[in-house]
């Protein structure tokens, strides 16, 4: 794999305060939280693939409520129909048993009716896919013609290499200086796939961080709270490349 599956990290992290402004209505049966830009168009769109936490959590809202404030029309479906994970879980928890319900079987049809409805009445032209930890895999796996247009995958969890093989648009990576789920080795297997490809791709590499920054950091800490903008930014930078385009 060129990530680790997730482990312990992938639970913990601190939560941030704000107000959303956006609003949950549903795409079929599926959950699902939009956030528009100030002129309401949704020709140039994000559609976010969370972590585990899924898209209620205020963090990955808020960093929504960003994208929608730089222009993008940005949608986050629940990929867990409600069995998402609660922040700071106790230390039994044990992920890799939630996850057995959460693999592509059970995720990829909730993402083709997103994708398909961002196609259609929702009229979106080209779609940039952000992937979180748990959604860095997905944000691969759709990053294909008349799927997503463009992606950014932030210390994603158990991505294959076939699957980041896979990618047919351009693909942006913000990484962690500590990540056991994305470590160097890995990192650099990710480099070594990408450098032979013919797709567009830039990985950055955060120091003071670990896995989960981009979402959960502790913003108080001057660091974290610098490296989690910065990512946010490159990925901004990254879709007003190639999703405005």
């Amino acid at each position: 794999m060129t990530s680790h599956p997730p482990a312990a990290c992938c639970t913990v992290g601190v939560k941030h305060e704000g107000t959303a402004v956006g609003e949950i209505k549903k795409i079929g049966d599926i959950s699902t939280y939009f956030s528009y830009p100030k002129d309401k168009s949704t020709h140039n769109a994000i559609l976010i693939l969370t972590d585990v936490f899924g898209h209620e959590f205020i963090n990955v809202q808020l960093i929504a409520d960003q994208f929608a404030a730089n222009g993008y029309f940005v949608v986050i479906p629940d990929l867990f129909y409600g069995d998402h994970v609660l922040l700071n879980k106790p230390e039994g928890f044990d992920i890799m048993a939630w996850l057995q319900n959460h693999l592509p079987p059970q995720v990829d049809p909730i993402i083709e009716t997103t994708l398909k409805e961002m196609r259609g009445p929702l009229g979106c032209k080209r779609i940039g896919g952000v992937g979180y930890c748990f959604g860095g895999k997905y944000a691969c796996r759709f990053l294909k013609e008349g799927k997503l247009d463009v992606g950014y995958i932030a210390h994603p969890s158990f991505v294959e290499p076939d699957e980041l093989k896979g990618i047919q648009g351009p693909l942006s990576i913000s990484a962690a200086e500590t990540d056991e789920i994305f470590p160097a080795a890995k990192r650099h297997e990710t480099e070594d796939i990408l450098e032979k490809m013919s797709v567009p791709y830039q990985i950055n590499l955060f120091s003071d961080v670990v896995h989960g920054f981009a979402v959960r950091c502790d913003i108080t800490k001057r660091r974290e709270k610098f490296a989690k903008e910065q990512a946010f930014i490159q990925a901004v930078a990254w879709f007003d490349e190639y999703v405005k385009a």
